[in-house]
C-alpha cells in the first residue's frame, strides 16, 4: 500500500494518510527508546511484531464489544486505522507492583494490588509524561468528567479480557498503557497499539524474576535476548486467537 503523505513521526511509529480521509496508514519501526527517549536502540523484528499482535489484540477486544480505531493490516509492518483526534493522556492500568509504582511508593516488585490500578499521565514528552489527579486533569481541561469516567470503565473492561486471554497464552499481565480518541462521529476508541512495548508481560511458567520478563523491560534493564522474548509473545498471541478462530 502506498502512503499519501507523513501526518507524524513518534518514537515507535509513523503515520500516514490514505485516499481515505477517514482511514491513516500506521508503520511500526524496529526503533525501541526508554526512559522518555534517553535510551535509544533497534529491536530486530519489533515493527512486524508489534503489529500483528497489536491487530490480533484490536480484533479480539472488537469482539468483546470494545471499540477500536483498528482496519486491517495491508502488510507485515502496517496497519490502517480510523482516524481520530488522540486525547492526550496515557491510561496505565496496573495488576502487579512494577516499575514506577515501586520506585515511587516503595512497594515490592511482584505484589498483587487488591483491584486494578488506573492511573492517568499528561501525554507530553517535555515534561516527562508527568502523573495527573483527577483535579490537574480538569483543571487542564483535557477531559469532562463524564468523558474520564468512560475512559476509565472503558479502561478497567479491557484490563478484564486481556488477563483473561494472556493467562490462556500463559502469561501474566503485570501492567499496561492504553490510549483513546475520539472520530468524525464523536465515539470513543481505543487507539495506539497493544503490544510487548506497551504492556508489562511475564511468563507463568519462569519463576527467575529476569527470565520471566517478556516486554519492553528487557530492552531498558539490559536484559538480552530481547528479539526472542518478543517472538515469543508474538507466537503465544496468535497461537491463542487462531485456537479462538476455530
Amino acid at each position: 500500500m502506498s502512503p499519501a503523505h507523513k501526518l507524524y513521526e513518534g518514537k515507535a511509529k509513523i503515520l500516514y494518510t490514505t485516499e481515505d480521509t477517514e482511514i491513516l496508514l500506521t508503520q511500526f519501526k524496529d526503533d525501541a527508546t526508554a526512559f522518555n527517549a534517553q535510551k535509544r536502540g533497534t529491536i530486530e523484528g519489533k515493527g512486524e511484531i508489534n503489529c500483528s499482535v497489536s491487530a490480533a489484540l484490536f480484533e479480539w477486544l472488537e469482539s468483546k464489544g470494545i471499540p477500536t480505531h483498528y482496519v486491517d493490516t495491508p502488510a507485515a509492518n502496517e496497519m490502517r486505522v480510523r482516524s481520530v483526534k488522540i486525547i492526550p493522556i496515557e491510561v496505565v492500568v496496573r495488576n502487579i507492583a512494577a516499575g514506577s509504582l515501586c520506585r515511587q511508593t516503595g512497594l515490592a516488585e511482584g505484589k498483587v494490588l487488591p483491584s486494578p490500578l488506573v492511573e492517568f499521565y499528561l501525554k507530553n514528552d517535555e515534561l516527562g509524561d508527568p502523573l495527573l489527579t483527577r483535579e490537574r486533569l480538569f483543571l487542564l481541561e483535557i477531559v469532562p468528567p463524564e468523558q474520564l469516567e468512560q475512559i476509565k470503565a472503558m479502561a478497567l473492561k479491557i484490563n478484564e479480557y486481556l488477563k483473561e486471554f494472556f493467562l490462556g497464552c500463559e502469561i501474566i499481565l503485570v501492567d499496561f498503557k492504553l490510549e483513546f480518541g475520539i472520530d468524525s462521529q464523536k465515539r470513543l476508541l481505543l487507539a495506539d497499539e497493544i503490544s510487548p512495548d506497551t504492556c508489562r508481560l511475564w511468563d507463568k511458567t519462569e519463576t527467575d524474576p529476569q527470565a520471566r520478563v517478556m516486554d519492553k523491560d528487557r530492552f531498558r534493564r539490559d536484559l538480552g535476548e530481547i528479539e526472542s522474548a518478543y517472538q515469543k509473545v508474538q507466537q503465544r498471541i496468535l497461537s491463542q486467537i487462531a485456537k479462538w478462530h476455530n
